[in-house]
């Protein structure tokens, strides 16, 4: 019976959401980052073992550390918390039975985007090694549309996201992991961080950069050349937390929310941008908790790596804060809703979950 009333909710929908006012998306994701940390804050339990502290469990509660869970949070991602929150909704704490899930049933970074992007968790795609992505996804198809050509763009510190989002065949420009920024075009910022990627320590190798390359690249590319649809996906939170290092997850996770502030600062100064511009934030896949020593692991054995979250901020979206349950959502939804929030049905040749219509303001 749920199923059949909710049917029905979404067709009524399709003819009832109010004058849309978004012009224009930024999607962001920070890779693997948990739930728990964003709804709870630091983690007492893995801050005080020193395998995983980097020897400063000092620093960590001292920047990070409050009693109140509510607080505690806020430390880590005061813009989420202070602006978001206030203004728009946030998705996914099961500790007031808002949950969000995963549909693929790996549980891990491939698969992860391509369910956000295509709104399919296909079953074939199992590998974070698998080729360019046979489906067409959201941000493809929205590059097709009468005056979004050329206007989508894409910034990962993955090398994988040519892959994910398809660069050859999309023809969105796809700037990951070493990948120079700005074409032959390129602005004398553009230029310096070109030279400074090319310089800097390589951690992760030729596989990932720092965010830091990203995040700026992505920023310059979003004032000088104004695309109206721009993905940004960071990637230190889940690297960090593969190495074991707990007080670097969290400058990391709190790095991308003081980042998130600066691009909708920006956004909001801009006359292209303001009022008409609508920001979602989410993440690839969970990881583990219920044995803490899983934290630093995801994939369909890790108990708790298909638990995500979201979070929506824009002209269009009603304010609902912390959203409380029962509600279970999926992140095969969120193709749709990037496509609707843009006034778009997103269509392609496989199938294509529902939008989340918490999202949407609708007529009465």
């Amino acid at each position: 019976m749920k199923k059949i009333l909710g049917f029905a909710f979404l067709l009524i929908s399709t003819v009832c959401f109010a004058q849309q006012q978004t012009q224009n998306i930024i999607i962001i994701t920070t890779d693997g980052f948990r739930w728990q940390e964003v709804f709870k804050g630091m983690d007492t339990a893995i801050a005080n073992r020193s395998e995983w502290n980097e020897g400063d469990s000092s620093y960590i509660f001292e920047h990070y550390w409050h009693p109140d869970p509510q607080e505690r949070r806020k430390k880590l991602m005061p813009f989420l918390w202070s602006t978001i929150a206030k203004k728009g909704q946030v998705f996914g704490n099961r500790d007031l039975d808002c949950r969000m899930d995963n549909a693929n049933p790996y549980w891990f970074s491939y698969p992860g985007y391509n369910e956000i992007f295509t709104g399919f968790p296909d079953t074939a795609i199992n590998s974070n090694s698998f080729p360019p992505n046979p489906h067409v996804t959201v941000l493809e198809f929205l590059n097709r549309q009468k005056g979004l050509q050329n206007r989508v763009a894409a910034f990962g510190a993955w090398e994988a996201f040519d892959r994910i989002l398809n660069e050859e065949r999309s023809g969105i420009p796809v700037i990951s992991g070493m990948n120079p920024t700005g074409g032959k075009t390129q602005t004398v910022i553009e230029k310096k961080l070109n030279k400074m990627l090319a310089d800097a320590y390589k951690p992760w190798h030729n596989e990932e950069c720092f965010d830091l390359f990203t995040h700026h690249a992505a920023l310059e590319w979003l004032k000088t050349r104004k695309p109206r649809v721009l993905y940004i996906a960071y990637g230190e939170t889940d690297e960090w937390a593969h190495a074991g290092k707990y007080r670097s997850y969290l400058d990391a996770g709190k790095q991308v929310d003081t980042w998130i502030k600066e691009l909708w600062d920006f956004v909001q100064s801009d006359p292209q941008y303001r009022n008409k511009t609508t920001i979602l934030i989410t993440t690839d896949h969970g990881r583990g908790d219920l044995i803490k020593k899983e934290w630093t692991s995801h994939n369909n054995k890790i108990q708790d790596a298909h638990e995500i979250w979201m979070a929506v901020l824009g002209p269009d979206t009603p304010v609902r804060e912390e959203v409380k349950g029962p509600v279970q959502l999926y992140q095969q939804q969120i193709a749709q809703t990037i496509a609707r929030l843009m006034g778009k049905t997103y269509t392609a040749q496989h199938p294509i979950a529902d939008p989340i219509l918490y999202v949407f303001k609708m007529k009465k």
